[in-house]
């Protein structure tokens, strides 16, 4: 199979338009045919990257996102369709990815660069099925989100940079759909008044 840095290339130079047929691109995939291999990747790719460098930094993301996909392959023969989607599936190992880059990099100072990146996401995409009222000062938002507790902050990056459905951040996160729809307005709730309170000191 093509590395996946030769497959990027291509993604970066025709970005995909169409979805496919996931299932059958993932028994493809199963089988060891590359093309399926690279329409998911496409799939992916954009969300991936997204996702990884906001957890674990910009100049780390593409060893994450190539990391993220070798263990799919390694593992799709494990992988069956049922509550979570191979979405779903593919940024649960990116997840892992995430974690075992915090331990060996040191946890910390790496959670707290990427919340400021992910506050910075969420400024400039749209939130789903919420609508922020933002200050014109990004640094206040990127302090608030800092704020959250850790479990917010994963559930909007799941919800917002890695634009997966609630069923599939249910089952990440071993949480029922109602459960997740809840957490997400107490996170964005809590980000809100964390940025009132913000401007509110820094004037």
């Amino acid at each position: 199979m093509a590395p996946w840095s030769d497959v990027q290339v291509r993604v970066e130079e025709n970005a995909p338009d169409e979805d496919g047929n996931v299932p059958a691109l993932v028994d493809a995939a199963r089988r060891g045919d590359e093309l399926a291999w690279e329409t998911l990747y496409r799939r992916l790719y954009p969300r991936l990257r997204s996702y990884l460098g906001r957890r674990v930094g910009y100049e780390h993301c593409e060893d994450a996102v190539n990391e993220t996909m070798t263990r799919a392959v390694a593992g799709i023969s494990r992988f069956e369709l049922g509550e979570v989607g191979f979405d779903g599936w593919v940024f649960g190992i990116a997840r892992r990815v995430a974690a075992d880059h915090h331990r060996s990099a040191g946890r910390s100072r790496r959670q707290g660069e990427a919340a400021q990146r992910s506050a910075d996401h969420i400024l400039s995409g749209e939130v789903p099925e919420e609508a922020l009222v933002i200050s014109e000062d990004h640094a206040h938002v990127r302090q608030s989100f800092s704020k959250l507790h850790p479990n917010e902050q994963e559930l909007l990056e799941l919800r917002v940079v890695a634009q997966l459905s609630v069923e599939d951040v249910a089952a990440l996160l071993g949480k029922r759909p109602g459960a997740v729809r809840t957490a997400q307005s107490r996170a964005l709730a809590h980000l809100r008044r964390l940025m009132t309170g913000e401007m509110i000191n820094a004037t």
